[in-house]
């Protein structure tokens, strides 16, 4: 698994209008090859009246899926710009198709590959570019008479909590990034003389900012 990696937050649209065409760039956060083939499906069923619906994708930790479609439009003026978006922006498990709604005025190559450019760039603000970090569930088993302490040492490092569950004893969730997770459980080790009940969990990824 990836230390961390560049995505898109959710779903969204954006339009612009080059030379009378209309230009729809439309992204989509995705796990699976068929998670693409089923949104860039959706996507030509509700533009079913466009002229052009031409879509790329990558997915994978090493970015091992990348396909892309012209969709009709010259070749490489399209799917390949927008790839090329995808990639130069450093995001991955993405989708995203352009709509194109034809105005009445030829672009010729060089205008198709701008305005291609422009839709995917547009796609991306829409779904919101974010940052997915690993991290490690760490559960702190203590007495009470530590918790005052415990949670101070956890506040004043900006280490991110998740539930706390309180019964005869305090267990407390703590979620240091999957890099720092070992550091992490000899120091709270440290901390509390050994007297904590240290275990970790899963590694599941966290938007940052979450």
């Amino acid at each position: 698994m990836l230390e961390e990696y560049r995505t898109v937050r959710t779903s969204g649209s954006k339009e612009v209008v080059i030379r009378k065409s209309r230009f729809i760039g439309h992204v989509m956060p995705v796990d699976s090859e068929e998670e693409a083939a089923m949104f860039i499906e959706d996507i030509k069923k509700k533009h079913w009246n466009a002229t052009h619906n031409c879509s790329a994708y990558m997915i994978g930790e090493r970015d091992e899926i990348q396909k892309q479609s012209d969709d009709g439009e010259p070749s490489g003026t399209a799917g390949k710009p927008i790839l090329e978006v995808i990639r130069n922006q450093g995001v991955k498990n993405v989708a995203i198709v352009v709509t194109r709604y034809f105005g009445g005025i030829l672009l010729g190559a060089g205008g198709l590959i701008r305005a291609y450019t422009d839709g995917a760039v547009l796609a991306l603000e829409a779904g919101e570019v974010i940052t997915r970090v690993l991290r490690r569930e760490v559960f702190v088993e203590i007495e009470y008479t530590w918790l005052g302490k415990v949670e101070n040492e956890l506040r004043s490092r900006g280490y991110m909590t998740g539930e706390t569950e309180f019964t005869d004893k305090v267990k407390l969730l703590c979620l240091p990034k999957n890099a720092e997770a070992d550091a992490f459980m000899a120091w709270m080790t440290d901390l509390t003389q050994g007297q904590a009940l240290v275990t970790e969990g899963r590694r599941i990824y966290f938007s940052e900012g979450d």
